[in-house]
């Protein structure tokens, strides 16, 4: 269980799914062990909407200890018996972008390199020089960032990307459909004609209908930097592909022993193993975000865009790995076979393993189907 399980996870209230034999079944981790809570709700989605914040998750039936449960990553073989899915199910997945100033650069770079990972460094630096210290000091949407925008714009080092930035709008976009990100110990995907893209960790709130904050897990928001680079209006080919979303291991609700302001908190850490004995280590914390969670979620949910079965929302990455991996000024970029591990102290760990986006296994499980399987079940009642 220390595989993925936060290290309090005994004093934790995880809620996730896992693919049974009567089909994908909302899950809770209690006391460390796993129970079943499909004759309470059939999805976790319902599961929020119905539980009421800070009350305990419903019992459900007993699967025994959770360590009793062959849970292993799909590439080992065929993978365990027990298979954990994303933790949510009929939730839409939004991501908050640009919201850290390590993140703002980095977008500003790949705009100005065009894609070409080989110029990233130069610009790198010199934008590091002219704004750096400017976009970590100022607060988004305030006097002192208009201020900073009109002397931009006057120096010519304008871009869309710091218009979100420092703006009063934060970038909010759909990262992928329902049902279709993958969990723990499943495969993440790249396309195969991007030649610069990383990983982007991130911790994800989750949020029920109301758009009230009730929990939080990890993902891993996969970028590919040189097709957005090229344009911004190629963030969808950027973002979204199959198994390009990955989340889990579990929600964690917040609680008496974790709470918004674990979340503000926390450090994030990011480990990449490769098939070349290739190896990344890196931290940062959420202390560095430059909006609030509670901002990022107000500016998704309200009068001008509802959510009936619920939300979750990338908060933003504060990592950007440039080192070089082969050839001088060429930066990071992912290979086949790299194993990626998000993890935070209170969150557990994400891991999932890199292929091309066309060998993943393909997304066939769709709304239409869970709901049949759902039907199947009878636990389809009002």
């Amino acid at each position: 269980m220390g595989r993925f399980l936060p290290q309090d996870w005994d004093r934790a209230r995880l809620l996730g799914r896992m693919m049974l034999p009567a089909g994908p079944t909302p899950v809770a981790v209690v006391d460390g062990r796993l129970r079943d809570l499909s004759a309470h709700a059939p999805t976790v989605a319902d599961l929020l909407a119905r539980l009421e914040p800070g009350a305990e998750p419903p019992a459900g039936r007993d699967l025994g200890p959770l360590s009793d449960h062959d849970i292993t990553p799909a590439w080992d073989g065929e993978g365990g018996a027990s298979r954990l899915l994303a933790p949510i199910d009929l939730q839409c997945v939004k991501a908050a972008g640009v919201t850290f100033a390590v993140s703002a650069l980095e977008r500003v770079i790949e705009e100005r390199a065009r894609g070409d990972a080989s110029r990233a460094a130069e610009i790198r630096e010199g934008l590091q020089k002219r704004i750096g210290a400017d976009l970590k000091a100022v607060t988004p949407g305030s006097p002192a960032a208009e201020d900073l925008k009109a002397v931009l714009i006057a120096d010519g080092l304008w871009s869309q990307y710091l218009e979100v930035a420092i703006g009063p709008h934060a970038e909010v976009f759909t990262k992928a459909p329902v049902l279709s990100s993958v969990g723990w110990g499943e495969c993440v995907g790249i396309r195969a004609d991007s030649d610069w893209n990383n990983p982007e960790p991130e911790i994800v709130v989750v949020c029920d209908p109301q758009g009230r904050l009730r929990g939080a897990t990890l993902g891993n928001d996969v970028n590919l930097r040189d097709i957005e680079g090229r344009s911004a209006l190629l963030l969808g080919k950027a973002k979204d592909n199959n198994a390009s979303c990955a989340l889990g291991p579990f929600i964690r609700l917040f609680d008496d022993t974790f709470t918004l302001d674990d979340v503000r908190q926390a450090v994030v850490s990011l480990e990449i193993d490769g098939q070349d004995n290739y190896r990344l280590e890196g931290k940062s914390s959420m202390a560095l975000i430059s909006r609030d969670p509670v901002e990022l979620v107000a500016q998704t949910i309200g009068r001008n865009h509802q959510y009936p079965d619920g939300f979750v929302l990338f908060l933003g990455t504060m990592f950007a790995p440039v080192e070089d991996r082969e050839t001088q000024g060429g930066g990071f970029t992912h290979k086949v076979g790299d194993l990626v591990r998000v993890s935070s102290e209170k969150l557990g760990t994400l891991e999932n393993k890199v292929v091309r986006c066309h060998e993943a296994p393909p997304w066939t499980y769709g709304i239409s189907q869970l709901m049949r399987n759902l039907a199947a079940r009878d636990l389809l009642r009002a």
